[in-house]
């Protein structure tokens, strides 16, 4: 798993191409920082679906919590934030993709 490093979306900043920032996601998966204001940026630049799937290490209630699949369309853009249900034990978020051709990811985080 790639580590991938958050970007600041300033408000003083204006206008960030996202899609530029963007890295070539890894087939082993990722890890991304987790926290409030913060998300995952992906580009699904293939010509089929891809799921992306963020393991959820907790529990409630002694019961594991199911991980979240999310599907993102050929073509398509997507953000997901990364909340802090996702932080594992290392601090950040695990992260795998059905499939990496032509997808690119990034983790962003509103700042002030």
């Amino acid at each position: 798993m790639a580590d991938l490093s958050l970007a600041t979306v300033s408000v003083a900043a204006g206008v960030l191409d996202v899609a530029a920032q963007a890295t070539a996601a890894a087939g082993g998966g990722d890890t991304a920082p987790v926290g409030p204001n913060r998300f995952l940026y992906v580009n699904n630049g293939s010509g089929g679906s891809i799921t992306v799937t963020i393991a959820t290490p907790g529990q409630a209630s002694g019961i594991a919590i199911a991980d979240p699949t999310y599907a993102v369309a050929a073509g398509k853009h997507a953000i997901i934030p990364l909340a802090n249900v996702f932080r594992g034990a290392n601090g950040r978020a695990a992260i795998t993709y059905s499939g990496v051709t032509s997808l690119t990811v990034k983790p962003f985080e509103l700042g002030q």
